[in-house]
């Protein structure tokens, strides 16, 4: 089974920039995006054999995510239900035999930090509700988690240890849903390997230069360990400011009672 994530920085102009195409060729099971940046009826995507599930941002033109999936889930919620985490389309929940599917863009803590608090608060909220879920099956949470978790997962450590995204708080976060029983695919396959990165900003030629952060993540239960089959960052794809995200792995899941 191919699971794809992609923060594709609006997705109308991703449209623009090949994402068909993409996705097409990728023919993954679960396709799922973050920042649509768009509100419901400002895009058709005709998207043959999936079902496509949209959770908007209240703001225009702000947040949003999606996800395209082969098989119908059993259910779709959208949020976490928490009336001030969920007004910006930032998460949905997809239930199915095996597992629940997640799809998080997860609030950057912006210039001078001015959204941290909020954030720190935003990642206690979030972590409860994925442990809540993982209570009745395993769960694969995925998107853009707006993190460097170490120094290996960005080019320039030094230098933005302060900075949005490589926070002393932020990577301790992190830190404490890996030690609450989650896996970061990424590394459990590729522990040591450095200068692969998800997100180059546009500026200074960042991405020309390799010059990124690995901040797009799929992190799952470790019930789903032994089902794990091989992570991708997928640096050659273009359209947005990040690559997308896959994780591959055996069908038949959990041995979860079913109650």
């Amino acid at each position: 089974m191919k699971l794809i994530s992609w923060n594709v920085n609006g997705i109308r102009a991703c449209v623009q920039k090949g994402f068909l195409d993409f996705f097409q060729e990728a023919d993954a099971d679960i396709f799922c995006i973050q920042e649509t940046k768009m509100q419901e009826g400002q895009l058709e995507l005709d998207l043959k054999g999936y079902h496509q599930y949209w959770n908007y941002a209240v703001k225009k033109g702000y947040s949003g995510t999606a996800v395209f999936t082969k098989q119908e889930p059993l259910a779709v919620t959208y949020g976490i239900g928490i009336e001030e985490h969920d007004q910006e389309g930032r998460v949905i929940t997809c239930e199915f035999e095996e597992f629940y599917l997640v799809t998080v863009y997860t609030p950057n803590s912006q210039n001078e930090l001015k959204r941290l608090a909020y954030r720190m608060q935003w990642e206690e909220d979030f972590q409860a509700y994925l442990k809540r879920l993982e209570e009745k099956k395993p769960v694969i949470v995925t998107g853009d988690m707006n993190v460097a978790h170490q120094e290996i997962d960005l080019k320039n450590p030094k230098t933005n240890r302060k900075n949005a995204g490589f926070t002393d708080e932020e990577r301790q976060k992190f830190t404490e849903l890996l030690e609450a029983g989650f896996i970061d695919t990424f590394r459990y396959f590729y522990p040591e390997k450095e200068g692969v990165y998800s997100w180059w900003s546009y500026r200074f030629s960042a991405r020309a230069k390799n010059a990124g952060w690995r901040i797009d993540y799929f992190c799952v239960s470790k019930s789903l360990e032994d089902h794990l089959e091989n992570a991708k960052i997928l640096t050659d794809v273009m359209g947005s400011d990040h690559c997308p995200v896959e994780l591959d792995i055996k069908e038949g899941g959990s041995h979860h009672d079913k109650d």
